[in-house]
């Protein structure tokens, strides 16, 4: 009798059709978004913990010592002393109050591109690089003026703060996670940032299906500069500290993980 094939549910995911059901797909998932984390591997090897890599950080490259585990539970099983790893990568976090950072992929993927499993395309042109003036290219001049003196402010709060810039929305890093997306318009700058269970002052759940734990806000005017550096600078001290009891803290955690970032983005603009 042939060998029974048992899969997870489909994610068509960079070339993984179907979602990891055991540790060994954790750790394929993972080599798909290594770059996408800001971290580069070092080692992969026997025994605890399981990786060597090294995350940036702002400022340089931190060492880290990673392991992986279909369930972020499953590292109790194991018996493994939390003082010997910084980071567990998982599929899904189901450890409450975890000592140390988890990283659970089931959310961390649903805010990233993907290249779906397909027919290969021919004579496809290389993207260009992107950089804050592609960003900020449909902007207009208080927008680029806003832009820069918030980030600036929060640079001057801590300067370990970071930015990673993409085509159509820049990630700010706390600097281990992304604290804050943003997302400039013609004449206004739309914020997500992380919150927790609880909205911050002046902003309301960016989603509260999908997102739960991250707020949103805009940016329209001059005396709207101050209030969002105050806000920021409010999410970044929760996430740290979500980061110390190693919850889930990308996009979609606590919601259902479906749709994309810019999708859920565009539906709540379209309600404004």
């Amino acid at each position: 009798m042939p060998e029974k094939s048992i899969v997870g549910d489909i994610i068509n995911f960079r070339g993984l059709v179907y979602a990891p059901i055991n540790e060994n797909g954790v750790i394929f998932l993972f080599g798909k978004i290594a770059d996408d984390l800001n971290m580069y591997i070092e080692e992969i090897k026997p025994g605890y913990p399981d990786c060597i890599g090294r995350r940036f950080i702002g400022k340089g490259w931190e060492r880290v010592a990673i392991e992986f585990e279909f369930k972020s539970s499953n590292f109790k099983l194991h018996k493994h002393d939390p003082k010997d790893c910084d980071i567990i990568i998982c599929w899904e976090n189901d450890w409450q109050d975890c000592p140390i950072e988890v990283i659970e992929l089931k959310t961390e993927i649903q805010g990233m591109e993907n290249n779906p499993v397909s027919r290969p395309e021919t004579d496809r042109s290389s993207d260009k690089d992107s950089t804050l003036e592609i960003l900020l290219k449909n902007s207009d001049e208080n927008v680029k003026k806003w832009y820069n003196q918030i980030y600036e402010k929060l640079l001057e709060y801590n300067g370990n703060i970071w930015s990673k810039i993409g085509r159509k929305y820049a990630g700010w890093y706390s600097p281990a996670r992304a604290f804050v997306s943003v997302h400039p318009k013609a004449q206004s700058i739309t914020f997500d940032c992380y919150s927790g269970s609880e909205a911050i002052d002046k902003t309301r759940i960016t989603n509260k299906r999908f997102a739960p734990n991250w707020s949103k806000f805009r940016v329209k005017t001059d005396t709207d500069v101050e209030i969002a550096v105050n806000i920021l600078i409010e999410s970044h001290k929760r996430i740290e500290q979500a980061l110390l009891t190693g919850k889930a803290t990308g996009f979609f955690s606590g919601g259902e993980a479906s749709g994309t970032t810019k999708e859920i983005i565009d539906s709540e603009d379209d309600n404004d």
